[in-house]
């Protein structure tokens, strides 16, 4: 397979990347296309600019539930529509839990969530179990929510970045045709486990398609009303001091970026801003997740 000047005019960049997965030379061509999205992204980067910021603010959007009252306190509603959210936090603090009580709560009363399982990570037991415990406690109307919420989650199991495009853009196509207008969420846990693994070697490409997935989610997110929660680990930084991974380059690409840390000892997790557009640096909430 050759690619020739009008595939990269004409076709979109992220499908290109997919159907390479189909040739004998496609890490050639990968190469090559990646190479592309780094010259692209060094022209235009995807953080929020000026004119997102006055429709977000034209349009007022309206926030999610997360499930856990204090934390949609803290946030000022929830998670916002329109928005890229990053939940950071070491192993074990909570994160997965987190998300699938908002896949709860948004599918109980909002609408359809897509959640991308990187890890094997959803549980249909522990939604039952967030079901019950926020239903009437008739027996026939937890079966009712138990019913709805889970019709409303479709899960997908998502291993590497090729094939997070191949489900993104085949997304994209159905929002853009109605096909899945009702979607309210889409759920990324983890985004760091699939960008990872190609970041390896120091090399451009990787670095390209990490910078390629955050401006499609960007790009989700504000064209369609989407609020999107994806989650991120804690890898080693200086003087034995713990940072978000993905590096600098990912640091400024979620609107809302919030770091999740729990206290074993006393069975409490706290939530900190570590970047947002309304809310300062800093701020800080504990609270009890079940």
């Amino acid at each position: 397979m050759s690619l020739a000047l009008e595939d990269f005019l004409l076709r979109d960049l992220y499908v290109l990347v997919i159907s390479t997965e189909h040739y004998h030379n496609s890490e050639r061509l990968k190469e090559g296309i990646t190479q592309v999205l780094t010259i692209i992204n060094g022209q235009h980067q995807p953080w929020v600019n000026g004119q997102e910021l006055l429709d977000d603010a034209l349009q007022n959007k309206s926030s999610l539930p997360t499930g856990c009252r204090r934390i949609d306190v803290f946030l000022h509603g929830g998670l916002k529509k329109g928005h890229l959210t990053e939940l950071v936090s070491p192993s074990s603090s909570g994160k997965t839990l987190i998300c699938l009580r908002a896949a709860s709560r948004v599918a109980k009363g909002w609408g359809k969530i897509i959640f991308l399982d990187s890890g094997n990570s959803f549980s249909s037991k522990r939604l039952a179990q967030f079901v019950t415990q926020t239903s009437d406690p008739s027996a026939y109307e937890v079966d009712k929510a138990l019913q709805q919420v889970m019709n409303n989650i479709v899960c997908l199991s998502v291993f590497d970045i090729f094939t997070l495009f191949e489900v993104l853009h085949q997304l994209k196509n159905n929002l853009i045709s109605q096909v899945d207008q009702h979607i309210r969420m889409i759920i990324i846990d983890s985004i760091s486990s699939l960008i990872t693994p190609i970041l390896g070697g120091g090399g451009a490409q990787g670095h390209a398609l990490m910078v390629s997935v955050g401006f499609l989610l960007k790009r989700l997110a504000h064209e369609h009303d989407i609020c999107i929660l994806v989650t991120n680990h804690m890898v080693a930084g200086e003087k034995g001091t713990s940072k978000p991974a993905l590096g600098e380059s990912w640091r400024g690409i979620s609107h809302v970026r919030l770091l999740l840390t729990r206290d074993q000892a006393r069975n409490i997790s706290s939530m900190s801003v570590l970047r947002h557009p309304h809310m300062a640096t800093g701020d800080r909430i504990e609270f009890e997740v079940q």
